[in-house]
């Protein structure tokens, strides 16, 4: 018997109704085939499941206790590809990895990605914050946050917002040393430098028209973009920062911008899934909900 699964749904039907005629009603199929399925099963089980005679049918003591294991069967199968339930809140328990960057991660993904495991219990967030880009299939990276630019064309992903650069300096640094009038005068002073720690060097800083310029002594250097804010605004350095992390505090006072003139163009935020399809509800509710929280992100911090 090719199809043991089907044979045990026909025969379901078949029992239920104790009528070869209304069950191939039922199941849109000829009287011919479900006599041919019962048969097979009868000969499959080495038991006759039915009492033919020319008033109908009735069920063999052995077709009677077949039932309820037949149906217990066939309704596991089912219960386990049955799609109405897994759109319900229960479709969305299992994991979800999310890879972004350590600020943006912090300040703006976790705090929306609490009140979504509250709204939906099973859904178990794994997220993975770090500036080096994700390697999204050795890390099993189903939904990501990146600044920049998307290389691999598989991966479905949406623009929400922009990443401005600032070269900012704290106040008490500006009275050391003074305010330099040209970015040759700049790279004189102390300065910070961000290792990229997708390549180990230096991220060269970023200027108008593509211009790139990377400190040749800075007095501090770090991994870690927040540490370097941190030492910016200790006055260690000038650095240039992205204006997630230096906006706050140039509204407060305790950085003062420099250079707009040469400001670059913003770069790109993006939220990215690297599934097309089939996607996990679970998968498509962070992704979609991600979009929606990081919308517009940056645009007002120029």
């Amino acid at each position: 018997m090719s199809n043991r699964l089907e044979a045990l749904r026909i025969y379901c039907v078949a029992a239920e109704t104790r009528n070869f005629r209304e069950a191939a009603a039922r199941l849109a199929v000829s009287p011919q085939v479900v006599t041919r399925v019962v048969k097979e099963l009868e000969d499959e089980l080495g038991e006759p499941l039915f009492h033919r005679s020319t008033r109908g049918v009735q069920l063999t003591t052995f077709g009677e206790q077949l039932v309820p294991r037949a149906r217990e069967a066939v309704g596991g199968v089912d219960g386990l590809f049955h799609r109405s339930d897994r759109r319900t809140a229960s479709a969305h328990a299992g994991v979800v990895r999310i890879a972004a960057p350590t600020f943006i991660g912090r300040q703006f993904v976790l705090g929306h990605l609490s009140a979504l495991s509250a709204q939906h219990p099973g859904l178990v967030l794994d997220m993975r914050l770090s500036e080096a880009i994700a390697d999204v299939v050795d890390q099993q990276i189903d939904v990501g946050v990146r600044i920049g630019f998307m290389r691999d064309s598989r991966f479905v992903a949406r623009p929400v917002g922009k990443a401005d650069f600032v070269v900012v300096g704290a106040p008490a640094l500006l009275e050391r040393v003074g305010q330099p009038s040209s970015l040759e005068e700049l790279f004189a002073l102390p300065t910070t430098a961000l290792v990229d720690r997708n390549t180990g060097r230096l991220w060269p800083w970023l200027f108008k028209g593509g211009r790139q310029m990377s400190p040749s002594a800075p007095t501090f250097v770090t991994d870690h973009a927040e540490a370097e804010c941190e030492a910016v605004l200790a006055g260690i350095g000038f650095g240039q920062l992205t204006a997630f992390f230096a906006e706050p505090y140039i509204r407060a006072g305790r950085l003062v911008r420099l250079f707009d003139e040469q400001a670059p163009d913003p770069w790109t935020l993006f939220v990215y899934r690297s599934q097309r399809a089939p996607v996990p509800a679970r998968v498509r509710l962070v992704f979609d909900s991600l979009i929606e929280a990081l919308t517009g992100l940056g645009e007002s911090t120029a």
